[in-house]
């Protein structure tokens, strides 16, 4: 039974149904080129002109800033960054008090970016840009960490192929977690494993071995690498030797391990010598000593004593860093730029 409205009583509109919004765009993800860089302003020019015209096609989608570390630069490598910040590239640039080595300041440069991603890469242009879009399609679907392998190196002189190759056998030989070959810092790093990398305190870093050690899903793609683009290589031979023993003391301590087999095997050789040296005495009786065996007997337990307590020492020195705690790295300034 309803009941009738009064005479003259004003009826009440109906209630109008909000608007519904429309769906708001999905927000973009920021990448961040991590670019650590030593004396070349050769190079600067290039790398912005060749990664701007690749990641432009991405700009809908992807946004991206620069953290470029300058690790004591000398030349006019600040002053051309500084030109590219002033036409608005998105840049940040963390300038180092000195000199503290590519590893140091790629940690820096994690340390500084602000990406849900980050990619350390070259300003040489050794590491192909042309790579980066699809390591950013293999992370967007699922990948924590996206490696760049170099399936060509033709560019390199023979003397480095064969030495880096020899270098990974070793060094995978050794570690308790082994690395893959002809993998560099060159990859993608998803902002959960960046978070984890921060929180590392060692002063003996091999960045390749960190990368690595963390796990997590990965994914890889192929590449040729190419002739630098501009400059020299900062990449001594003494650097290069001390960078290996670097990597492979901070990853295994097997090293120290195989001197127990050794001194174990050495001993076993000495008593079975002795009691050589015993039976004969009593067989055919004391013979004159020789100078030679002698000789060899003493260099070659000199030698393996020296080899040994070096190994130790290598070992020592890095303790005595770590016991140090200095810090990694010391932050002169940084400056930033937002972009247009």
């Amino acid at each position: 039974m309803t009941t009738a409205s009064k005479p003259g009583a004003k009826r009440r509109p109906a209630a109008s149904k909000p608007a519904r919004k429309p769906p708001a765009a999905p927000a973009r993800r920021l990448v961040s080129l991590v670019v650590p860089v030593l004396n070349e302003q050769d190079a600067i020019d290039a790398f912005f002109e060749r990664v701007g015209a690749v990641l432009a096609p991405l700009a809908s989608e992807i946004l991206f800033e620069y953290v470029l570390v300058d690790d004591g630069s000398t030349d006019a490598t600040v002053p051309a960054i500084r030109r590219w910040m002033a036409k608005g590239v998105p840049i940040r640039l963390v300038v180092l008090s000195r000199n503290f080595g590519k590893e140091a300041a790629l940690a820096a440069g994690l340390k500084h970016a602000l990406g849900t991603a980050a990619i350390p890469m070259d300003v040489d242009l050794q590491d192909p840009p042309e790579a980066v879009p699809e390591m950013i399609a293999k992370w967007r679907a699922g990948a924590m960490v996206v490696n760049a392998r170099r399936v060509d190196r033709s560019e390199d002189s023979r003397a480095k192929r064969l030495s880096s190759a020899a270098y990974y056998r070793v060094f995978n030989l050794l570690a308790e977690y082994p690395i893959p070959e002809n993998v560099g810092d060159f990859r993608l790093i998803d902002r959960q494993v960046i978070d984890i990398l921060n929180r590392f305190t060692e002063r003996s870093r091999f960045n390749k071995d960190l990368f690595n050690w963390v796990g997590f899903d990965t994914a890889e793609v192929a590449l040729e690498r190419p002739a630098r683009a501009a400059g020299r290589s900062k990449w001594s031979f003494w650097k290069l030797w001390k960078f290996g023993l670097d990597g492979i003391f901070a990853a295994s301590t097997l090293p120290l391990r195989i001197w127990s087999y050794i001194g174990a095997a050495v001993a076993a050789l000495g008593f079975l010598y002795a009691l050589y040296i015993f039976v004969t005495t009593l067989a055919f009786g004391a013979e004159t000593p020789g100078y030679a065996s002698t000789a060899i007997l003493i260099l070659f337990f000199g030698g393996l004593n020296m080899l040994s307590v070096g190994i130790l020492g290598e070992y020592i020195g890095r303790i005595y860093r770590e016991v140090q705690d200095r810090p990694l790295f010391l932050v002169r300034d940084v400056e930033e730029t937002r972009g247009n």
